[in-house]
């Protein structure tokens, strides 16, 4: 009965994590750019009572075993990189990547993180910035004079000045992708970075090279299913439920055994 108790904590424990997941997911339904995360699951070593294929007799062996299992872990969260609805903004510097790629934006310390939200602004200089203040990379800088600003889908910016009637091209926005998304480190504010499982970024212009392409004045909007997150919700719930009613049978069986001795 006590490897029961123990069993159904590491159950009660991976629903708690499951909740958790889920309460983020529900909490960034409506953040530009967010891709949902689901937990996976892995059941623990098993206590190998009757081994299978061991010998019964000198002639025969055991068909099955007879092993107990320890109960389950999370073992890891993945992302999923379906694309989010497109929301219209008619603002110029909103984008979106119609299929694979990151827009890469320089941090801080001078590292590139990389990130599907593509709501810009300007900063005091005129360059394209995040709203957390980081810098597109390649940088774009728009003049002080423009009066209309144009992004191609193959990334290419271009400006119209007053006193001109030719837009003038004043830099080209690349995209990165990667072998394995799913390996990029989330590190907040709508940014990820590279790691040893995601593999280094192919980098080039958009709409070629198996890159997506770029439309402008549209942002891309959470991949989060509401609906499907609550009935996740609630399996959870009634997951970590059933696993408490087993704590509870567990330390009856105890209590009578206890009463029995005594």
């Amino acid at each position: 009965m006590s490897r029961a108790l123990f069993t159904a904590a590491t159950g009660m424990q991976v629903q708690q994590q499951n909740v958790d997941n889920i309460a983020n997911n529900l909490a960034n339904s409506s953040t530009v750019g967010f891709k949902r995360t689901r937990l996976e699951f892995q059941d623990l070593l098993y206590q190998n009572l009757r081994v299978p294929g061991a010998a019964a007799n000198s002639s025969t062996t055991l068909p099955v075993g007879l092993q107990i299992g320890l109960g389950a872990r999370a073992i890891s969260s993945e992302r999923v990189f379906l694309q989010g609805d497109f929301q219209q903004t008619q603002n110029p510097l909103d984008l979106v990547i119609e299929g694979s790629g990151f827009f890469q934006v320089r941090q801080s310390n001078g590292e590139i993180a990389y990130t599907r939200a593509g709501s810009f602004h300007l900063n005091a200089q005129g360059g394209i910035v995040t709203a957390g203040g980081q810098t597109l990379d390649p940088a774009v800088t728009i003049p002080k004079t423009a009066t209309s600003i144009t992004i191609g889908t193959d990334g290419t910016v271009s400006v119209t000045t007053a006193g001109t009637a030719n837009a003038q091209t004043v830099g080209q926005i690349q995209l990165a992708i990667f072998a394995n998304p799913g390996g990029l480190e989330s590190i907040g504010g709508n940014l990820m970075k590279e790691t040893a499982a995601s593999g280094q970024p192919t980098v080039g212009a958009p709409d070629a090279n198996g890159l997506g392409r770029i439309n402008q004045g549209f942002v891309e909007g959470s991949n989060v299913n509401v609906v499907e997150e609550l009935v996740n919700m609630i399996s959870a719930q009634r997951a970590y439920e059933t696993n408490s009613k087993v704590i509870t049978a567990a330390d009856h069986m105890l209590d009578t055994i206890n009463q029995a001795i005594v």
